[in-house]
């Protein structure tokens, strides 16, 4: 797993936060401030100064949430990793890879604010000098890349992310993708691949009456407003309450920069950022069925991150090794879309982890940081005291300010769960700390404990909002084109994750999966 060394947040109104590998605050420099890249994170609610827990109740309470426990929910584990790659799309910064010199002011602050167009697919477009590499020649089409030949197995043109370029063979694995945070594992790398696919499809089939200097533009607006359509349909109504994602699509915003205007730059919440969107944490299963040869739990976690260019060797080659192309079957259900003969047995079939307060054991001990550092959540609880992040009964108040209906967690709810994250591992000083200053990740994720595993309450709407102004503030947006309806799927009304792979990869089982 890729170690990040240090993390800096740049909120509005408030500067450079920033924290040292072990998490603890540091001061920047004027002169470092002034360098540092400025995405723009703001703050929903309010401050939680003086509320955070100390170091040795944030250890006691990691070690507590990576035990292991919880158990499987009913979510396709594709979605986890999904999941990922939209947060990747929605925190890319797209001044990375934009190498023009005739780049203004307003494009920078639009390049590094959050939005739901798929920025880290596409970079600045086939016209951006720098992100020409991510494109053929003719302009129109993305690079995709071939696997290695192994043990019998050819290697197959199209299931790769594109490799290559450099003379280093650590340069020859690096994905040329504009988000190289796509390459970290190889379940969000092949998502990364699937989305291509899709693009390239798009544009095989527009009709060819759409000239050539017009093809692309019109393949990214429908690729980007299916895929917001999918979020919005398939995505998000999985993941958190139902009717919390229709009231905010349907009535709007009311906490989080309600006043905009629709084309107005977003920006991104921390608390979203640091905390409610990182529920994807409790969906990683330990191991899975990849495919046909790594089958019964031998694709485990660890080697996901193995065959992958950004945490791992790929194996030791320059490319993916054929026989680690995904079986998507395995990871997204297509009798969903009445699609039985693409399907698989529901033991050889993966399905996310219940979105609650635990984390399967591996999370516990991150390679390259030393004791609790290691631990995924302490890290997560750490971050949030860096940025001096707001509790959980802290933002359930302030969104009641705002006309928002949900109910607060009871001390007894927060200590207990259901089947959950056990706190007998806390002294009773601690646990009394916990339950009445509760970090916001814990508190979201006890919320979703509570509702059989989906968001509610404080957690849903922060995820609902977030995402509604992330896609409102898109170039290409379903939500200012409220009269837009897909056409790739099977009706007007109907697109979700396996009708974008269905489109993707032809309906072709040899495609989803070639492995057999």
């Amino acid at each position: 797993m890729e170690k990040h060394g240090s993390e800096s947040y740049f909120v509005l109104g408030e500067g450079l936060l920033a924290e040292t590998v072990g998490g603890r605050p540091r001061t920047l420099s004027a002169t470092a401030e002034a360098q540092a890249p400025a995405f723009r994170f703001s703050r929903m609610g309010p401050s939680g100064a003086g509320r955070q827990l100390g170091e040795s109740n944030r250890k006691r309470i990691g070690l507590a949430m990576a035990a292991g426990g919880g158990g499987a929910s009913r979510i396709p584990a594709g979605f986890t990793y999904l999941g990922q790659f939209v947060d990747h799309d929605l925190t890319f910064d797209r001044t990375r890879v934009m190498l023009g010199e005739n780049v203004s002011p307003a494009q920078l602050v639009q390049a590094r604010s959050p939005s739901l167009d798929l920025d880290s697919l596409y970079g600045a477009g086939p016209t951006d000098p720098g992100s020409a590499k991510f494109y053929e020649a003719d302009g129109i089409h993305m690079k995709m890349g071939t696997t290695a030949a192994i043990t019998g197995i050819v290697a197959k043109q199209g299931f790769d992310l594109p490799r290559g370029a450099g003379t280093t063979v650590a340069a020859k694995r690096k994905a040329i993708i504009p988000d190289p945070r796509n390459d970290e594992n190889l379940a969000v790398a092949q998502t990364h691949l699937a989305f291509i696919r899709f693009h390239n499809r798009v544009v095989d089939t527009l009709p060819a009456s759409v000239p050539p200097a017009q093809r692309f533009a019109q393949a990214r607006e429908l690729v980007t407003k299916h895929y917001q359509w999918m979020l919005r349909t398939d995505y998000l109504p999985r993941i958190s309450a139902r009717g919390v994602v229709n009231s905010v699509f349907s009535g709007g915003r009311k906490a989080f920069e309600p006043g905009a205007g629709p084309t107005d730059v977003p920006t991104m919440p921390i608390e979203f950022s640091v905390a409610a969107f990182r529920l994807g944490h409790s969906m990683i299963r330990r191991a899975y069925n990849w495919n046909k040869i790594f089958d019964d739990g031998f694709g485990s976690l660890d080697l996901l991150f193995v065959f992958s260019a950004g945490s791992g060797d790929l194996g030791g080659g320059q490319r993916l090794p054929s026989t680690w192309i995904a079986d998507f079957r395995r990871l997204y259900d297509f009798g969903e879309a009445g699609r039985p003969a693409l399907t698989v047995p529901e033991r050889r079939f993966n399905r996310a982890m219940r979105i609650d307060t635990t984390l399967v054991n591996p999370l516990r001990r991150l390679p390259g940081f030393a004791a609790a550092e290691a631990n995924l959540a302490f890290r997560n609880l750490t971050r949030a005291r860096m940025v001096r992040l707001a509790t959980g009964q802290q933002m359930a108040t302030f969104l009641r300010s705002k006309g928002v209906t949900l109910t607060r967690l009871t001390k007894a709810q927060i200590r207990a769960g259901k089947n959950g994250a056990e706190l007998g591992g806390l002294t009773r000083q601690q646990r009394v700390a916990l339950v009445r200053d509760t970090p916001l990740w814990f508190y979201v994720l006890r919320e979703a404990e509570l509702n059989r595993g989906r968001l509610s309450g404080v957690g849903a709407q922060i995820v609902a909002e977030t995402f509604h102004r992330a896609m409102e503030g898109s170039q290409a947006s379903i939500v200012r084109d409220s009269a837009w309806r897909p056409t790739l799927g099977p009706d007007t009304t109907t697109f979700r994750m396996v009708d974008l792979l269905l489109f993707a990869f032809e309906g072709k089982k040899a495609l989803l999966a070639p492995l057999g």
